[in-house]
């Protein structure tokens, strides 16, 4: 039984195979399709890919014949007009190309299982003129800057920056302990866990993931860090820090279960402390341009509450 063929073209070569199937098939759930690609169901030139397999161009994505006349009905997010509202007032600049928006913490930048909408959902919802698409990822927990692109050319001309380690991202971060000095580190990330237990590891098999922590302040029992990243690998600086056996605060994948609970009592507060506060890259005419995005007052809150706070060894 034959399937058909998806030439890719000058405007989508370069993206992830994934992120283009989302793309194509917006009502079919993401689940599906990526079972759909570990399975070998979606192949590319004749070979099975992985998720995150860059698409070139010519190439041709074979696609099983019951996915031929799927109706690819728009899904009704029904996004509640405060939410759009609250992405405009989240915008810290936008001209014909890009968009830079303050994420609030707990918003995915992704719909999905248990997200009837994400971040790129509510831009679309506002933007439905233009081809709306995220140029990066942070975690659902994390907030801070995104980019989105609103066109395919500056969506590839950012995506060969971060090929080349040329976009700068700063964030803040609490950390659990005292950090002696400030460190760079270089490690291995293998994101191959994460589909079956939602987490990474560090492994020689792994892409290169370089974090600089720069120590803002030590209090008694934490420390208010700035990490400095020109790599964005999933869940980078939040596995990193715990492998430093200093954990984020509030961090349920990496933390400690017992110490999120301790501190979330004492503090009121219980929102992972990552802030993605800076992003940095250089437009189509090549211009250098930065964005700083300010920290929710919960974070200030935080830190505040901490400063007070001693764990017992």
């Amino acid at each position: 039984m034959s399937g058909k063929n998806l030439k890719i073209d000058k405007d989508n070569f370069g993206r992830r195979i994934d992120n283009y199937l989302f793309n194509i098939y917006k009502s079919l759930p993401k689940s599906k399709i990526y079972s759909m690609i570990r399975k070998g169901e979606i192949r590319v030139n004749s070979g099975r890919i992985k998720p995150t397999y860059k698409l070139a161009l010519n190439d041709e994505i074979r696609i099983p014949p019951y996915l031929i006349d799927f109706k690819n009905a728009e899904l009704d997010l029904k996004i509640p007009p405060s939410r759009i509202k609250a992405f405009v007032e989240s915008i810290i600049y936008q001209n014909d190309d890009y968009i830079v928006v303050n994420k609030e913490p707990e918003l995915s930048v992704h719909s999905g299982t248990n997200n009837q909408f994400g971040l790129i959902d509510i831009a679309r919802a506002k933007f439905p003129l233009l081809e709306i698409d995220l140029c990066h990822r942070i975690d659902k927990s994390t907030s801070g800057c995104v980019l989105i692109s609103k066109n395919k050319l500056f969506l590839r001309h950012f995506h060969e920056q971060l090929k080349a380690n040329g976009v700068i991202k700063k964030y803040e971060a609490i950390l659990v302990g005292v950090l002696k000095k400030d460190i760079k580190i270089q490690t291995n990330i293998d994101i191959s866990t994460k589909e079956h237990h939602h987490k990474v590891k560090e492994s020689k098999d792994g892409k290169k993931a370089i974090s600089i922590f720069k120590i803002q302040k030590k209090y008694k029992s934490f420390t208010h860090a700035e990490i400095l990243i020109s790599t964005g690998r999933m869940h980078q600086i939040r596995l990193q820090s715990a492998n430093l056996n200093h954990p984020i605060v509030n961090d349920r994948k990496y933390g400690l279960f017992s110490l999120n609970q301790f501190i979330a009592r004492e503090t009121s507060i219980s929102r992972l402390a990552l802030h993605a506060s800076s992003i940095s890259f250089e437009t189509l005419d090549g211009q250098k341009v930065s964005y700083e995005g300010q920290k929710n007052n919960d974070f200030d809150i935080l830190l505040s509450k901490l400063n007070k706070l001693t764990i017992k060894s």
